[in-house]
C-alpha cells in the first residue's frame, strides 16, 4: 500500500446501482475513510475513490464533505442518472451540463471540461419531482435539458474547497413520458436502495404496470453502464 498515490480522482454517486458499474468495471474494493463507506482502486496510474451520498441535496452536501474531509481528492467526478424534460432527447443519452443551476437557490455553477464531450445545456438540481406541464415549459425556454437531485450540492461543496468538478449524467428517463409519477419516485429509500415493501404495494395497487416499471429499470441500468463508462473514458489518462 505504500507506493499508492495519495491524491485521488472520487466518482460520487446518489445511489448504489450508480457506483456498482464502476466498482465491477474498476476493480473497486471496500476499504472505508473512518466510518466513511468508501469504493477504491486505480484507474491507469491515478488512485480512485467512489462513494455513494444518497438521494437528495442534504445527503449529497453532507456526503462530499465527509468525502473532502476524510481523503486528500484533487478532482470529484458525479456520475449516474438524469431525468430529461424534452421530447426530442432520448432516453439514454449523455448530459454533459455547462451549467448546474440549484432550483431552490438559482445559484449556478460551472464543471470543470473533461474529456473530450462537448457542454451543452443546462441541469437542475431540486430535492422535488417537477411534473407541472407550466413549470417544464419555463424550464425549457431556460435552456434546460436536465433534472436530478444532487449536483448543485456537490458543486457547492467542491467550489467551497477550491476541488475541480465535473458531471457525468445519463438520462433514464423523460418526465414528458408520463412513467415517473410522485409514487414511482416514492419507490426508493433517501439511501437510494428499493423500497422493497413500497415496491410490492405498489404493484398490488397497479399490477397493469408491471410492463412499464420493467422498461423502466432496464432503462436505468442501460444508463448507469453508459454513465460510468463515460466517465471512464473521460478519467482516463488524468
Amino acid at each position: 500500500m505504500s507506493d499508492r498515490p495519495t491524491t485521488y480522482l472520487a466518482f460520487v454517486c446518489a445511489m448504489p446501482v450508480e457506483l456498482e458499474p464502476l466498482t465491477r468495471k474498476l476493480g473497486l474494493r471496500h476499504e472505508p475513510a473512518g466510518d466513511l463507506a468508501v469504493q477504491r482502486g486505480v484507474l491507469g496510474d491515478r488512485a480512485v475513490a467512489g462513494i455513494v451520498t444518497g438521494m437528495g441535496t442534504e445527503l449529497a452536501g453532507r456526503a462530499t464533505t465527509r468525502l473532502l474531509d476524510a481523503l486528500d481528492v484533487d478532482r470529484v467526478v458525479v456520475v449516474g442518472i438524469t431525468g430529461g424534460i424534452h421530447v426530442e432527447i432520448p432516453v439514454g443519452t449523455l448530459v454533459l451540463p455547462e451549467v448546474v443551476v440549484n432550483g431552490t437557490t438559482g445559484s449556478e455553477f460551472r464543471p470543470a471540461p473533461l474529456g473530450a464531450g462537448t457542454p451543452s445545456g443546462r441541469m437542475r438540481t431540486s430535492d422535488a419531482l417537477i411534473t407541472d406541464q407550466a413549470e417544464l415549459v419555463a424550464m425549457r425556454a431556460q435552456g434546460i435539458v436536465a433534472l436530478d437531485m444532487e449536483t448543485a450540492a456537490v458543486a457547492e461543496v467542491c467550489e467551497a474547497r477550491h476541488v475541480p468538478w465535473s458531471v457525468f449524467r445519463v438520462i433514464s428517463d423523460r418526465v414528458v413520458d408520463g412513467v415517473v409519477d410522485e409514487e414511482v419516485f416514492r419507490l426508493s429509500k433517501q439511501d437510494g436502495t428499493p423500497d422493497d415493501e413500497a415496491i410490492e404495494r405498489y404493484f398490488a395497487a397497479h399490477p397493469e404496470r408491471v410492463e412499464d416499471m420493467a422498461r423502466l429499470a432496464e432503462d436505468v441500468m442501460l444508463a448507469v453502464d453508459a454513465a460510468a463508462d463515460a466517465a471512464i473514458e473521460a478519467c482516463t489518462g488524468l
